[in-house]
């Protein structure tokens, strides 16, 4: 065993939820002490920013450079970062002295590995300064540049999380913006890949259609009916035969498929289409999963969910069933990944982004003044 660090996980990734922070006790390999969580949901006027930022990243060509809203974008989301910290701490009286390392994944506002672009929003080095602890940042790059998809990255913290489980084969999802699952073999084999939409669609159609960003519990869609022509046609993309490694960008798909469809049938036809992109990925897995277990906000859609568990053979479970927590797991894996990359681990995989070797990534920064208290 390794030297037991102290980290935060901040997770915002693809959705436009808001910010999880987690604190999690690691050595970055099978010791794992889980720790409080929170989240802190962005204002409506901050998801509009972040709208207006993924439209302006669909025109870059260079990932460090920041057209149009971009820069405001990011300047906001990580001074919105810190305050998610400072207010975190405070409310768990935890002091700034006590954690080794944040792990920061900013906003993914474009995510194109096959032409060698990955762009997650935020500024690692002003993070680091505003809270005064170490961060690392950056994490997908260097699996990209090394010519992997630079995703997923937290199945790593999955077979961490599943060493202790007695159900093997397993396979724990992530229903996020974009839905993608880790398969854990009976014998710890370790493959994942994004399987196709996950909230994003959703949450899009909902926002156009009545100004609220989600389907609380996929209410609306346990109201409609499937229009399967539909379904049928969004899953004939290719995406979905395509083998592993495989990931996507948020606005790979669009929901010009449900277009002429009251709310609720399109939100049903929506939730299908995840839930049939998740059921098809045992396409690509050697052994069927004895167990699923769905963690992100889309284990909360019922919809999903009940699809889902009539597409498999085997129990399909929220990760509060495991014991885990599902709205704090993947600020927790990031936490993970940044001590694996300080202790120079490996946070990528042939089996998960299909780089050529195992490699670690993310990039240090360190404040010019650390915390004392």
């Amino acid at each position: 065993m390794g030297k037991i660090m102290r980290a935060l996980g901040l997770m915002s990734g693809t959705s436009l939820d808001g910010i999880d922070v987690a604190y999690l006790e690691t050595d970055g390999e099978n010791a794992v002490n889980r720790g409080p969580s929170m989240t802190f949901p962005y204002r409506d006027e901050v998801r509009d920013h972040l709208r207006h930022a993924i439209a302006d990243a669909r025109s870059l060509t260079l990932r460090h450079d920041r057209p149009g809203t971009l820069p405001h974008a990011e300047r906001e989301l990580t001074e919105l970062h810190a305050a998610a910290v400072s207010a975190f701490l405070r409310k768990e009286s935890i002091a700034r002295s006590q954690i080794d390392v944040i792990g920061f994944h900013g906003q993914t506002v474009l995510h194109k590995p096959d032409a060698g672009m990955t762009v997650q929003l935020g500024l690692g080095e002003m993070l680091a300064e505003l809270t005064r602890i170490p961060v690392i940042y950056d994490m997908r790059a260097a699996d990209v540049a090394a010519g992997g998809q630079g995703a997923p990255l937290v199945p790593v913290y999955h077979r961490a999380l599943a060493s202790s489980l007695k159900d093997k084969p397993v396979a724990v999802v992530n229903i996020g913006g974009v839905a993608n699952i880790t398969f854990i073999g009976s014998g710890g084999r370790l493959i994942a890949f994004d399987t196709g939409p996950g909230n994003a669609l959703i949450d899009d159609w909902m926002a156009m259609a009545t100004g609220t960003a989600c389907d609380q519990n996929g209410e609306s869609a346990l109201k409609g009916r499937v229009d399967t022509d539909r379904l049928h046609l969004g899953l004939n993309r290719s995406f979905f035969s395509d083998p592993p490694p495989k990931s996507l960008d948020r606005n790979a798909f669009v929901f010009d498929l449900v277009h002429g469809l009251s709310l609720e049938d399109g939100a049903a036809t929506l939730a299908a289409l995840t839930a049939h992109g998740l059921a098809r990925a045992r396409e690509h897995l050697p052994e069927e999963p004895l167990l699923w277990i769905i963690t992100g906000g889309g284990r909360k859609n019922r919809a999903i969910m009940a699809a889902l568990a009539g597409l498999v053979e085997h129990a399909v479970v929220p990760a509060e069933v495991v014991g885990w927590d599902g709205d704090s797991l993947e600020a927790e894996a990031w936490g993970y990944l940044a001590v694996r990359s300080l202790c120079n681990l490996p946070i990528t995989f042939p089996g998960t982004t299909g780089v050529a070797h195992p490699l670690t990534g993310g990039v240090l920064a360190r404040p010019a003044k650390p915390a004392r208290v």
